[in-house]
């Protein structure tokens, strides 16, 4: 799974990097992270088909359903499994039209170890330095005063090479030549886009052991990602 996450690139690079066209959120209203938690308010990069252009802006992490009774279901879906986001009744509407890249640095998975309580983490990111672009979905949903919340969700995937030794699950990094298509509203068909869901590329990610300090949400600053 992927339950927290650093997204500390500026939106000025963001918008660079992803081809934004219209910036609807800056750093006022999502400040760099070092260490995300769901129900936090992230970046995504997503097509509006009103304005017919691609808008980066924010999103709390936590996809509620436009028939939720409660914004606080969200917190139960942060993650979508790639293996049933087509059929899942909470995902599979916005599987066709309500899809969105999540910008990341990096991510974090703790591994389990033999004998120990404690969990070591370790900071994953890609070996060439990029920045990643999860697969995401959005979904909007008003309250009953007329108020709309956008919340989103992060498709993962098995895990490959080095990472599955350390978690079984990982997001699916979709590389730039995907980015089009895994964004355009115009494709509905799930035949279509669930390809692009695939684990990745072995030598794709690398590992770095860091402390322990990730672990509280209350820690957030640029030493979590320092390798011990």
């Amino acid at each position: 799974m992927c339950g927290r996450y650093v997204a500390a690139t500026p939106t000025e690079v963001l918008v660079e990097w992803f081809g934004v066209e219209e910036v609807k959120a800056n750093e006022d209203d999502v400040p760099p992270s070092w260490n995300v938690a769901p129900t936090r308010d992230v970046f995504a990069v997503a097509e509006s088909r009103s304005a017919g252009n691609r808008q980066l802006g924010a999103f709390r992490w936590g996809l509620v359903p436009s028939w939720a009774k409660d914004p606080s279901e969200g917190s139960r879906r942060i993650n979508a499994r790639a293996e049933t986001v087509a059929t899942a009744p909470t995902f599979r509407k916005a599987l066709r039209s309500r899809r969105c890249l999540v910008p990341a640095d990096a991510f974090y998975e703790w591994e389990k170890i033999e004998g120990q309580k404690a969990k070591q983490p370790w900071l994953v990111k890609r070996e060439d330095g990029e920045l990643m672009a999860f697969a995401g979905l959005w979904e909007a949903w008003r309250d009953v005063e007329g108020k709309w919340l956008r919340t989103c969700a992060i498709i993962t995937t098995d895990s490959a090479g080095p990472l599955a030794d350390i978690h079984h699950r990982c997001p699916v990094i979709l590389e730039r030549a995907d980015w089009d298509e895994w964004l355009d509203r115009d494709t509905t068909d799930p035949a279509a886009i669930l390809p692009l869901l695939a684990p990745p590329e072995p030598d794709l990610l690398g590992l770095h052991p860091v402390g322990p300090e990730v672990g509280n949400v209350k820690n957030d600053d640029p030493s979590l990602m320092n390798s011990l």
